[in-house]
């Protein structure tokens, strides 16, 4: 186990960065009692309390067990953890993770027809009208990067007309660990923003109240990015096996 003196900045959220790694790495293994948050603040030259809110904060998410008089015990993040963890572990040690992200984007394209499925039964023909204003800002711009700002503020919306705190919370997880890939991504995807008439079509389903129609629309309209970023994603694994 390392541990590195924590930059005097942000300190609980340095801490909390520092000691997220460390488990997800499996470099803390679950079971592993920490170090008292004395012996933590010497190690990461810090305040006790700094640590003391990073601890919290990762009780909060799952990742430990703190428990009065008996100290800090690592627990296993793939059972106790939440989505909010998948930024974390999609760069770990400082590289691109390829099977998380390949989780990620199986995970978009089985979540994104039940979402706009939802939707359209909720709320539909009260979104439509907004959901073709950004259609066509998709339309007006060729920057890749962009173009994927905007279909995620897209898919954000579907997800608000869904009134589920569940898709929500499950989005915002997901969201969090994409965002950083977009310079990476984004060329891959950009055969799925630009189907302009892909997305209209989930429009349309959406203003006519169709959970069937706009669930299948957005399948068809995920589809195309799902296969790119996939077999990007498997040969890039194929390579690593090789090596």
């Amino acid at each position: 186990m390392s541990f590195q003196p924590v930059a005097k900045r942000s300190l609980p959220d340095e801490v909390f960065a520092q000691l997220v790694g460390n488990i997800v790495s499996g470099e803390l293994e679950p079971g592993h009692t920490l170090p008292s948050e004395r012996r933590l603040a010497e190690v990461l030259g810090v305040s006790r309390p700094a640590v003391r809110e990073a601890l919290q904060r990762l009780a909060q998410s799952g990742l430990v067990d703190v428990r009065q008089g008996d100290g800090t015990t690592v627990r296993d993040y793939r059972r106790s953890a939440g989505p909010d963890l998948l930024s974390q572990l999609l760069i770990a040690g400082g590289h691109l993770d390829l099977a998380v992200a390949r989780s990620i984007v199986e995970a978009r394209s089985l979540l994104g027809p039940q979402i706009a499925g939802l939707a359209a039964r909720r709320h539909g023909p009260a979104i439509a009208d907004d959901l073709d204003g950004l259609v066509a800002e998709l339309a007006a711009t060729d920057d890749a990067v962009e173009l994927q700002r905007i279909a995620l503020v897209f898919w954000d919306r579907l997800v608000d007309a869904t009134d589920n705190i569940t898709f929500r919370l499950m989005f915002n997880g997901l969201r969090a660990a994409y965002e950083p890939t977009l310079p990476t991504l984004a060329e891959l995807l950009r055969q799925e923003v630009e189907r302009h008439d892909a997305y209209r079509a989930v429009v349309a389903a959406l203003r006519a109240g169709d959970p069937d129609l706009a669930a299948a629309a957005a399948n068809d309209l995920l589809e195309p990015g799902t296969t790119a970023v996939l077999s990007a994603i498997d040969h890039l694994l194929a390579e690593e096996d090789d090596k």
